[in-house]
């Protein structure tokens, strides 16, 4: 398809209006071709975020952009109160909606088994009672599975950011069906959870950016039924009623899977931002550069554990459950959290490194006086959900990565850790306000410059 007609795709009515209602809120994004290669513009006149309220705007927007070839539309997962700037893309509280997205990918020669792993994927929804705001939409070499983003309730959104809510149910289902859709790997399947804080999708009846399809939305009933040929830009099957959701229906397993996963682990931990070109090849958007707290607090509470026990393992399995705890703590209160163990005649920041005993069923192990409920297989867990070191990895060290060497930051906190007294180890809240709240704030700061130690700021 060339560039005329794809222009002449966005021109018919049905295209210009599932486009923009998807659109309508959300960071819009625009993917060219131009001599120079693949561009993804984000940004307009005078860097605001391009976004779209009307028809008329997508037909000004295409016509503005002509002489770049424009060919796919992309909106954000997040509905934003205003975009007027770049500082609104990066606020929380600007975020009024998200919508929650499993990305599964595939060979195109192997789509049915991506539908297999989307079939995973809505069938655990809908034992969790999440089924009237389900919708699909086929990408072109792979399948989103959305969960309108009006199904959680305003009270819930009231409690706890969208986001955060939208990429911990995406996490909490993903790790659920992760043994069916691992079969699938062979086929070219993979299920990602790619929620992060600029994160684009296909529009609905958007081309594909370099296939001859089309982004076709469909409900869960027609998963069974569905035939690449619905993607056919001259004669799409698109289904309209991915507008219908039932409010609160997403509730309970948001709650559930909040307080399991804590949370978006990516918020900017400092109000520096970060400048972005208007127009720059393509490449998916993400928080580069800037980490949350929570990676600098599972950072640190793994050089703790390790410090007292040698276990590199369970130190990362121990330091992401600490830090997805105090996350939900911090909106919910800590609720279900082991008590301080105290040993006897002695105060709890002197009890031993590492110990462990039995409370109504649950194996809870205690590093000093903090103690966190252990899984059968040996990893900490917080409910049904356990934090391996592969969660670590990908939650923790792959956002580290992003600024500096993980090795480098590993030690940095390790060395940290070494100057204080064995009793500050030992007391969980000697710790969180003498070792990790002095520096929750700066310890990307130094790492991102990377020639100063972090003892520079003690």
């Amino acid at each position: 398809m060339n560039p005329e007609e794809a222009l002449e795709h966005y021109s018919r009515e049905l295209v210009r209006r599932e486009v923009v209602g998807f659109c309508r809120g959300r960071w819009v994004a625009l993917e060219c071709y131009s001599r120079e290669g693949r561009l993804f513009l984000r940004y307009g006149r005078e860097q605001r975020p391009l976004s779209l309220s009307s028809e008329e705007e997508l037909e000004q927007l295409l016509k503005r952009y002509r002489g770049l070839k424009p060919r796919s539309v992309y909106a954000s997962a997040n509905v934003y109160r205003r975009l007027e700037s770049q500082e609104d893309t990066e606020s929380r509280e600007n975020i009024m909606l998200c919508t929650p997205t499993w990305d599964i990918d595939c060979r195109l020669s192997d789509w049915r088994a991506a539908l297999e792993a989307a079939r995973a994927v809505v069938d655990y929804l809908e034992k969790a009672g999440v089924a009237e705001s389900v919708y699909l939409k086929w990408s072109g070499e792979g399948v989103h599975v959305h969960v309108h983003e009006r199904a959680f309730s305003q009270s819930l959104l009231r409690k706890a950011s969208p986001l955060d809510l939208a990429y911990s149910v995406v996490e909490y289902v993903a790790r659920q069906v992760q043994s069916k859709v691992s079969e699938l790997a062979d086929r070219g399947v993979k299920l990602e959870n790619v929620m992060d804080l600029k994160r684009v999708f296909t529009a609905p009846l958007s081309l594909h950016r370099k296939l001859d399809l089309c982004c076709v939305c469909f409900k869960p009933g027609d998963l069974d039924s569905f035939e690449l040929e619905w993607a056919d830009p001259k004669a799409p099957r698109h289904s309209m009623d991915w507008r219908k959701y039932s409010e609160g229906e997403l509730d309970h397993l948001a709650e559930k899977a909040l307080a399991a996963v804590g949370g978006y682990p990516g918020w900017p931990g400092s109000a520096r931002k970060a400048a972005r070109p208007a127009v720059g090849r393509a490449r998916r958007p993400s928080g580069e550069g800037r980490l949350g707290r929570l990676q600098v607090m599972a950072l640190l509470q793994a050089a703790r554990y390790y410090l007292l026990t040698g276990d590199i393992e369970k130190a990362k399995s121990f330091g992401l459950n600490r830090a997805i705890f105090y996350a939900w703590a911090k909106h919910y209160g800590p609720r279900g959290r082991p008590k301080a163990r105290r040993g006897r005649g002695r105060a709890p920041a002197m009890a031993a490194e590492r110990a462990e005993e039995e409370r109504e069923g649950e194996r809870v192990v205690y590093i000093g006086d903090e103690g966190a409920f252990i899984s059968d297989r040996g990893w900490f867990k917080i409910g049904d959900m356990e934090q391996t070191p592969e969660d670590y990895d990908r939650q923790v060290k792959s956002r580290i990565e992003a600024v500096m060497s993980y090795d480098e930051a590993w030690e940095a906190a390790v060395s940290y850790l070494r100057k204080f007294p064995r009793e500050v180890l030992l007391s969980q809240q000697r710790f969180f306000s003498q070792a990790y709240k002095p520096v929750r704030d700066k310890f990307m700061e130094v790492a991102g410059k990377r020639k100063r130690t972090l003892e520079d700021w003690w």
